[in-house]
């Protein structure tokens, strides 16, 4: 994938608002609303938006050092590396969307949770809008992040920025579906 830098901004800050509105809409829930599963072994809504949290807390500081240390000056256009590129397409929410398995340290089934949990989402999403506008500067084709679970691999900034949006939009849906009983 060949884009815009600029374009690639743009569109990953406005799915970022789509999913912080997403979120305050969850706040207005309550617990008992969260905390529901349509089957036994599926997530409830709090349980998909910590998942999102559990990946926050690692990629936000990670990409917030890149961005500060700004090595590598903005360039006009962004080509997507192959393996980022895969990654970033697999966690597109859609009809292609295959269910895929966990890594345990990452996944928070049967944990108790309550409403901070989207707390800390909302705050985190606030966090990436801020980090996104500060990207600017920054080559999103020669600034690497380590992937969370291969720290050995480093990926391109413009797809960790994918992975992780399109991560945060197919796991907010899980959740809306699962506060409304649609999975």
């Amino acid at each position: 994938m060949k884009t815009d830098t600029a374009a690639l901004i743009k569109d990953l800050s406005g799915r970022t608002e789509k999913v912080l509105a997403e979120a305050r809409e969850l706040q207005q829930r309550s617990l008992e609303e969260l905390n529901q599963r349509a089957s036994p072994g599926s997530w409830s809504a709090l349980e998909a938006i910590q998942h999102l949290n559990l990946y926050g807390n690692y990629y936000l500081p990670e990409i917030e050092k890149a961005v500060i240390s700004g090595e590598h000056k903005a360039e006009p256009i962004f080509k997507s590396g192959f393996l980022g590129d895969y990654f970033a397409k697999m966690m597109l929410p859609g009809e292609k969307s295959s269910k895929m398995k966990t890594f345990k340290d990452k996944d928070p089934l049967g944990k108790e949770l309550d409403q901070g949990v989207i707390d800390l989402f909302i705050k985190q999403q606030i966090k990436m809008l801020d980090l996104l506008k500060r990207s600017v500067a920054v080559s999103y084709n020669k600034t690497r992040i380590p992937l969370s679970f291969l720290k050995f691999i480093k990926l391109k900034l413009g797809d960790i920025l994918r992975i992780v949006i399109y991560h945060n939009q197919r796991h907010m849906l899980q959740a809306q579906m699962a506060v409304n009983g649609d999975i």
